[in-house]
């Protein structure tokens, strides 16, 4: 923790009572939350960034999507446009944010929508021709407006919650008892060969309501990467020098996957639109080696024609037991409506 951070204490501790206050008055319908005849599920986390989100919601619509008319709600982090828009064949990363293009572009035979007030995204989304009839909430654990019928919360293995404390002396958006709302609880980037003894170490730490259900998962990268017209393995071009690019919250495991020491790693914030200079810089430094990026990245660069020899790596969250368990829970919930 850095000085700053210890110096602004005080106001963690303020932000922390406002927060407990406002959980409490939607906990008492105090304040108002808008439940909706349709299975919603929410993702989210108690801290800001890198927990997994994009990953989980793309597992989620897997094991829903050939069963049911799903729709994706997010509420499109720094897109251009504003209130509700539903992807077309018009839409990009500038529309609708990185993500929720990242899940049209995948998966066509869903609804994309994105609104900053997800009641209105919903109501939107219900009152189209064709309705969907399972609704996955994209980072909406504190967006309470919105009542739920299932809360998967997400934490990383590298910074787990419970180690964590308040805005700003911490990365934690509410108190830690937050995560008593949640159903599911997914341990997230995790090490594959994670041991049973430290499943259980972790599941005591979290100090989660005897209902909760706890999960762990890795993250899985595809032994491909993609370009716009072609696929090269992996395991070809790790020897070779090469740009790598990220503008994720977290992309040390990014790098770390593709690098070797005559790689040059270039990092951008999260969510970075990436400016004319920008580009020009990347093709600067890559010269006529190749630029691997994440997904997210790749929705946003791949129509910058002076970028070339550009692709990216795929990534899934992978369970490292029980997944059955997982899908069987959900599905269960799904299947009452």
């Amino acid at each position: 923790m850095n000085l700053l951070r210890k110096i602004l204490f005080p106001f963690a501790i303020l932000y922390g009572f406002i927060t407990t206050i406002r959980n409490f008055l939607f906990d008492k319908g105090i304040l108002k939350s808008t439940s909706f005849d349709i299975p919603i599920i929410a993702v989210g986390n108690l801290s800001v960034g890198g927990t997994g989100k994009t990953p989980q919601i793309e597992y989620l619509i897997r094991l829903l999507s050939d069963k049911y008319k799903v729709a994706t709600l997010s509420r499109g982090y720094k897109r251009k446009s504003e209130g509700f828009v539903l992807a077309d064949a018009t839409s990009n990363a500038e529309t609708l944010g990185d993500e929720p293009f990242q899940f049209y572009q995948k998966f066509p035979n869903i609804q994309v929508a994105v609104d900053a007030n997800r009641t209105n995204g919903i109501a939107q989304l219900l009152s189209q021709n064709e309705k969907p009839e399972v609704i996955l909430l994209d980072d909406a654990f504190q967006h309470r407006k919105v009542k739920a019928g299932f809360y998967i919360l997400l934490t990383a293995f590298d910074d787990l919650y419970a180690d964590d404390f308040m805005l700003p002396t911490g990365n934690l958006r509410e108190s830690r008892r937050g995560a008593n709302r949640a159903n599911v609880v997914v341990v997230t980037k995790c090490p594959k060969n994670l041991s049973d003894e430290k499943q259980e170490e972790i599941r005591l730490k979290l100090k989660l309501n005897d209902s909760s259900q706890v999960y762990f998962t890795f993250i899985d990268y595809d032994d491909k990467v993609y370009g716009k017209v072609e696929k090269i393995e992996v395991k070809d071009i790790k020897s070779e020098a090469k740009i790598l690019l990220a503008g994720i919250a977290k992309p040390k495991s990014f790098f770390d996957y593709l690098k070797n020491e005559k790689d040059e790693c270039l990092t951008f914030p999260d969510h970075h639109h990436f400016s004319e200079n920008d580009v020009s810089e990347i093709q600067n430094k890559a010269q006529n080696k190749k630029i691997i990026t994440t997904e997210k990245d790749y929705v946003r660069l791949k129509d910058a024609t002076v970028i070339t020899k550009l692709y990216y790596l795929p990534i899934k969250s992978t369970f490292i037991n029980h997944h059955q368990n997982f899908d069987d829970t959900i599905l269960e919930y799904v299947n009452r409506y």
